[in-house]
């Protein structure tokens, strides 16, 4: 009579048993997948797309947000979940312990129909094929050997720009102006391109382009090209209304995609006539589309899924577009900061004619002296970096980042301008103070050693051309505040305010006062 009371206690046991493993496994699961607060106001379909605002670049109102929920939070553009970091910790971990989980790039329709179909290094997903790419570009173009060789181009385009600047001094002089007033962001942009392009097609921006009829529909091709990365596209999280087209964005990259690879076509097809006609051997100078055409070919076929040709456009272009937009934004904002702060700019001008002298330009050999100069260039870096949001990772599998549960899939966005603005490591951290670079802060540099300062990312996916980038930097900046006595129109302080969209370029134009203080044969 006791055995049904006894089976029915142990049914009862076995019951609790499960129930209770249910309950402990339910704990650590949900412990274990401990999700980071997400920003309120997400609404259906769009997601939290509502509440960027147009005339606010991005990258501020993700700074408010963040003071609102945290320096990691998440974000929907649409459907997809991007995390937002604003720490230098936070992004540190997410660089260091999960970088190779962080390493891939989100597969946007932009980096599909202007990237060659996700060809451009900076754009592919972490694979094979982006390392060969990347160390492709690296030996071709950004050791520290192959940057000491094309010293000589950056010089040469340097001088001819000095030159320039002056010879419309001296016109604009003669006709008894009373102000030579320069608007600076063409003068920028030109000397960055005719070097960048000199070293990657060997031909200046306007030999190359003028040779196709015409530099404006090109020029206005290259700087349109990142806007497309910063616009929403209702198909890429809804593919079912790709067929419609919403906004006409497919259409409008597909054409600035067909401009560029045009241009780069030819340039392929010249340099292909040139080597046959001369022999490989007998080329005395080579560019880097020549390394990457001998490098391509010779490499056993291994295109991994692209054709040689392809994948020679993709990068020579990727190496054009990721330098000369950031760079001469760099410069642009490095000059605000001077106008706007005389002390500083007298301070880089004595610096120069204490180790220069007034009667030759600056060496890219002098630079390593120019201690104040770089500091500048470091600081401006900090406060208004040209990538202010990195280029968005993607993770590859879950893990964990500060404690938090991150799913597969999810786009990671670092915030460096807020990073680099935290109070906690820089005293008045809103502030331009180059000589922080020169006393307790001089050990932080921007080449990825030091995570509070990552202008140029950080991880595998850094930026490779960082030397090259501070190179034309400081020989540009240098030449120009030691040839120059460089004004603003007016007394008053130059508007610092941003322009929206994903380079974090002035929002008014940069006009400046140039008086030459060397001695005319200098320029010549």
């Amino acid at each position: 009579m006791e055995q049904p009371h006894a089976v029915t206690g142990i049914f009862f046991a076995l019951v609790f048993f499960f129930f209770a493993i249910f309950i402990i496994s339910r704990r650590s699961v949900g412990q274990r997948k401990r999700l980071p607060p997400e920003a309120d106001g997400a609404w259906p379909v769009i997601g939290h797309l509502h509440l960027l605002n147009t005339e606010e670049p991005t990258h501020k109102t993700l700074s408010k947000m963040a003071d609102a929920y945290g320096p990691i939070f998440t974000f929907r553009f649409g459907r997809k979940k991007a995390l937002i970091v604003s720490n230098w910790k936070i992004a540190m971990e997410c660089f260091t312990t999960n970088d190779r989980i962080f390493a891939s790039r989100p597969k946007l329709l932009a980096s599909k129909l202007l990237a060659y179909d996700y060809a451009m290094m900076a754009f592919s997903p972490y694979n094979p094929y982006w390392r060969h790419v990347r160390k492709l570009a690296t030996l071709g173009l950004f050791t520290n050997r192959r940057t000491e060789q094309l010293e000589r181009i950056r010089s040469f385009e340097v001088h001819r720009w000095m030159k320039e600047l002056h010879e419309l001094y001296v016109l604009e002089n003669s006709k008894k102006s009373e102000k030579v007033v320069v608007e600076m962001k063409r003068w920028f942009v030109d000397i960055t391109l005719d070097t960048m392009l000199k070293m990657v097609i060997g031909k200046r921006f306007a030999t190359a382009f003028n040779d196709l009829g015409g530099r404006e529909k090109w020029r206005k091709a290259l700087e349109g090209f990142f806007e497309f990365f910063g616009k929403f596209i209702p198909s890429e999280s809804y593919p079912f209304l790709s067929w419609l087209d919403i906004g006409g964005h497919e259409e409008a990259m597909k054409k600035n995609a067909q401009i560029l690879d045009e241009a780069f076509h030819i340039f392929l097809q010249q340099h292909r006539e040139r080597r046959d006609y001369c022999n490989k051997g007998d080329m005395e100078e080579q560019d880097f589309m020549d390394v990457m055409i001998s490098t391509v070919e010779d490499d056993d076929g291994q295109h991994f899924d692209y054709d040689a040709d392809t994948i020679i456009k993709a990068t020579c272009l990727n190496v054009i577009l990721g330098g000369f937009d950031t760079t001469s934004i760099t410069m642009i904002w490095a000059l605000s900061l001077l106008l706007n702060n005389e002390d500083a700019l007298k301070k880089a001008q004595l610096e120069l004619d204490e180790q220069i002298g007034r009667e030759r330009q600056v060496k890219e050999t002098d630079v390593k002296n120019l201690i104040y100069l770089q500091a500048i260039v470091k600081e401006t870096l900090r406060l208004y970096p040209a990538g202010p949001l990195l280029i968005p990772h993607e993770s590859i599998e879950d893990c964990t980042i500060s404690g938090y549960h991150i799913s597969r899939g999810t786009r990671l966005i670092v915030n460096a301008q807020k990073l680099q603005k935290d109070p906690l490591i820089w005293e008045h951290a809103s502030e331009f103070r180059p000589e922080r670079f020169l006393t307790s802060q001089k050990y932080i540099d921007v080449r990825g050693q030091s995570p509070q300062l990552i202008p140029f990312g950080n991880g595998r996916r850094m930026c490779p051309a960082i030397s090259s980038a501070l190179q034309i930097i400081h020989i540009t900046l240098a030449n120009l505040l030691h040839g120059f006595k460089v004004d603003r129109p007016s007394e008053e302080l130059l508007d610092m305010e941003e322009s929206p969209g994903l380079a974090n370029g002035r929002k008014a134009p940069l006009e400046v006062v140039l008086t030459p203080r060397l001695p005319a044969q200098v320029y010549e």
